[in-house]
């Protein structure tokens, strides 16, 4: 698999289940073993496959008739729900294609600029907030200092100002007026019991329903961004230290802001969204981080580790839903996010990925773990006295014990240190892998870059707000 190219996986990580309002992800198609379907949640489940064909066919846009192929719809439920989608605002023409007989058909593309989501990445010595539409492009991004070892309130009062101040971008990216308007509201749940199911399922099953779901997300509907800054003259792009003009003052909503995504160190409990020994930082032991900075924001939030949420925005990209591949960030520490059979793996106590916390060396270096002898020690002693060839090594031999281990199809190297040194640790992790036996012949495993510069956990974090709207898998 090619994580810069589209792909299908993700599911969400648990969002503040406050009363606040907003479009909420349609829930995947679980089943309870009760009799009769819930077609309001197969009407969400099936917008979100829509909306997902939408995302991967790019600005070439999808015809309803390739929808419905490719989801196992009917023609009428796939024109019922693009109806909605582009009354939302959503979904546009695109133009038309050639058809083998009768009128050419109508071309339907996603529209970007429709719905926005914060990511967060929390970093030891810095954050990071970026402004991601629903095509998952960053279309504005923040930065300032931080230390993660100061008060956990200090720390939120630094990222709000961020969040606030990239939030207000999203003003400057205003979504396209109403196309259409909804039609057929009293015909839609007579019809779409017998044509809204897809295929395979519905067999007298009840989907489980999230409390609040919606049938499609809603622009119109989106939790407003009540603290909005300037965001940068135009919207344009910001990526600057501080807090800028403006930065944290209230300004007028802004639209379609699905949530706020947070990455930040582990361990943390995901579902729970509470920090728990962050490596180096115990304090954070038990602070409910994302309740806390929801009441602040009256947003939805998500929490997740910082290479969790890396891996899900490259696999929400990537494309090949049954892939495995894993993302390495060599950073401020050094750890990994899993992806395996196309869904993200946190493990059963949400700890997989401590990557960089395997003994390597008996004895070795001091780690702020508490261990001696990691692979993060190691590897970030190598860094700090310049010598990169080694760090490579090192990441190297870590890398090919994951690909032994797992049998994972890719790796993927990111974090600002591989981002100031990318064709060294390129280099260097590409050999080791290489003078292994998995690493030799037509089955070689790749080692790429993440495409997202120094910003991969930033703009991943946004995605565990949006990988819910499109019906994504994760752990």
């Amino acid at each position: 698999m090619n994580p810069d190219d589209p792909q299908n996986p993700g599911s969400h990580a648990g969002s503040h289940p406050g009363p606040r309002t907003g479009p909420t992800a349609p829930a995947a198609a679980a089943y309870d073993g009760a009799a009769g379907a819930n077609l309001p949640l197969l009407r969400g489940h099936n917008a979100a496959l829509v909306l997902d064909l939408l995302r991967t066919a790019g600005e070439a846009g999808i015809s309803r008739l390739e929808l419905a192929e490719r989801t196992g719809l009917t023609p009428q439920a796939v024109s019922k729900i693009t109806a909605r989608l582009r009354a939302d605002g959503t979904a546009a023409e695109a133009g038309f294609r050639a058809s083998t007989g009768g009128k050419p058909r109508t071309v339907l593309r996603l529209v970007p600029e429709a719905a926005h989501a914060v990511g967060v990445h929390l970093d030891r010595d810095e954050v990071t907030a970026v402004l991601v539409d629903l095509g998952g492009r960053a279309v504005a991004s923040r930065r300032a200092p931080l230390d993660l070892g100061g008060r956990p309130e200090a720390v939120l009062d630094i990222a709000v100002e961020q969040i606030r101040a990239v939030a207000g971008s999203a003003a400057s990216h205003p979504r396209p007026p109403n196309q259409e308007q909804e039609q057929g509201q009293e015909q839609e749940q007579e019809q779409e019991q017998g044509q809204g199911l897809r295929q395979g399922q519905g067999q007298g099953q009840e989907p489980v329903r999230r409390r609040g779901a919606r049938d499609t997300i809603s622009p119109r509907g989106a939790c407003d961004a009540r603290y909005a800054g300037d965001g940068g003259e135009g919207g344009g792009d910001r990526d600057e230290r501080g807090g800028g003009d403006g930065a944290g003052t209230h300004g007028p909503a802004a639209p379609g802001l699905l949530g706020v995504g947070v990455a930040m160190p582990g361990p943390l409990d995901h579902a729970s969204g509470i920090a728990r020994r962050v490596t180096g930082f115990p304090h954070w032991d038990g602070f409910p981080l994302r309740d806390a900075l929801a009441d602040r924001l009256d947003l939805p939030v998500t929490l997740d580790k910082d290479t969790n949420a890396a891996a899900l925005g490259l696999a929400a990209r990537a494309g090949a839903g049954s892939g495995s591949f894993a993302y390495l960030h060599l950073g401020t520490g050094l750890g990994a996010g899993l992806v395996l059979n196309g869904a993200l793996y946190r493990g059963a106590r949400t700890g997989a990925g401590e990557f960089g916390h395997q003994v390597v060396q008996l004895g070795g270096p001091p780690c702020h773990c508490g261990y001696r002898g990691c692979l993060e020690a190691i590897c970030l002693a190598a860094v700090e006295r310049g010598d990169l060839a080694t760090a490579a090594g090192v990441l190297g031999e870590g890398a090919a014990n994951l690909v032994a281990l797992l049998d994972i199809d890719h790796v993927v190297l990111g974090g600002r240190t591989v981002a100031a040194h990318r064709e060294r640790f390129l280099a260097g992790v590409s050999r080791v892998l290489g003078e292994r036996p998995a690493g030799r012949g037509p089955g070689a495993v790749p080692v790429t870059a993440a495409g997202d510069g120094t910003n991969p956990v930033a703009v991943g974090a946004a995605h565990l707000v949006l990988a819910p709207v499109f019906g994504l898998r994760m752990g």
